[in-house]
């Protein structure tokens, strides 16, 4: 049977203003959720530039004491050329002044030595800077970087830490920075990021822990705890059937992988993110599947 026309016009009209209101609704949501990558993004570029400014300033300052020390230094080699050729004009008829001036070169020799040596150290300094990868000590510095970002970060550590070696820190550190950068971007200004390293005899788990869904309900004015972060049963059931992928999670998992590790990542509905990595035979991981290979099976 047809619906007659003035009914379905009607229809349509009762149904337009509400059709228009959820068509704004999504195009409100979609552009907040860009504004909340842009400011990420913005913040992440801020934190690069300002770390890129030192490091131009500071070896811009080095540049210029090498300057300056490369002139020195010639100079002192100009003059001991003047002075040589003194003292072979002198050798002949005045052998006193020959020796005198034989004198004034060594020590202009050495005191342009010593600049060269300066110059020498500060090039090797910008070297090591240059060239220097992050450690598990550089950690520190990683958490106040994101705590003058906005982001809370605590840190807690159990068992006994030992040496690792070079690429197994530079990994852990890459994992750390794209976990807190995640937890920062999702989450927005304070959000809480609870970082824990879990030693064992062999291993090592690294795990880092947010509230970003929770912290990003109160910033929209939201109560969580009154049931207003707005997520429903299927968000609960959606969390332990949805994988989390995305190019940082990628990145994550195979610097885990790389070092014989295994790497997770979840969500807590109305609470936040975890990843976790870990490194069941980190101590001793040297490329061919974890076996030590160290003499006597001790390092």
């Amino acid at each position: 049977m047809a619906w007659p026309l003035d009914a379905v016009l009607t229809a349509v009209l009762i149904a337009a203003p509400t059709l228009l209101a959820v068509l704004f609704l999504l195009l409100w949501l979609a552009a907040r959720r860009r504004l909340r990558q842009l400011a990420g993004e913005q913040t992440a570029s801020a934190r690069a530039r300002v770390d890129l400014e030192l490091s131009v300033a500071e070896q811009g300052g080095r540049l210029r004491i090498i300057r300056e020390l490369h002139d020195l230094a010639l100079h002192r080699v100009t003059s001991m050329i003047a002075d040589a050729e003194g003292a072979r004009y002198a050798s002949g008829t005045d052998p006193a002044a020959a020796i005198r001036a034989a004198a004034t070169i060594a020590e202009t020799g050495r005191a342009a030595l010593a600049d060269m040596r300066r110059v020498n150290s500060l090039v090797r300094e910008t070297e090591a800077d240059v060239l220097l990868q992050p450690t598990l000590k550089s950690t520190r510095d990683l958490f106040k970087i994101m705590r003058d970002a906005g982001l809370g970060v605590t840190f807690d550590e159990s068992g006994e830490p030992y040496e690792l070696s070079a690429g197994a820190e530079l990994a852990i550190y890459r994992i750390l920075q794209e976990a807190l950068s995640n937890s920062l971007k999702w989450g927005g200004d304070g959000t809480e990021a609870r970082v824990s390293f879990t030693w064992t005899s062999q291993g090592l788990q690294v795990r880092v822990d947010d509230d970003g869904i929770r912290n990003a309900a109160v910033r929209k004015g939201l109560d969580p705890d009154n049931g207003g972060a707005g997520y429903t049963v299927e968000d609960d059931l959606r969390t332990l059937t949805q994988e989390i992928i995305g190019p940082g999670i990628e990145e994550m998992r195979e610097r885990t992988e790389l070092f014989g590790g295994v790497f997770s990542a979840s969500q807590t509905a109305g609470v936040g993110f975890s990843v976790s990595a870990v490194f069941p035979a980190l101590r001793h991981h040297n490329g061919v599947h974890g076996v030590d290979l160290t003499r006597g099976g001790t390092r």
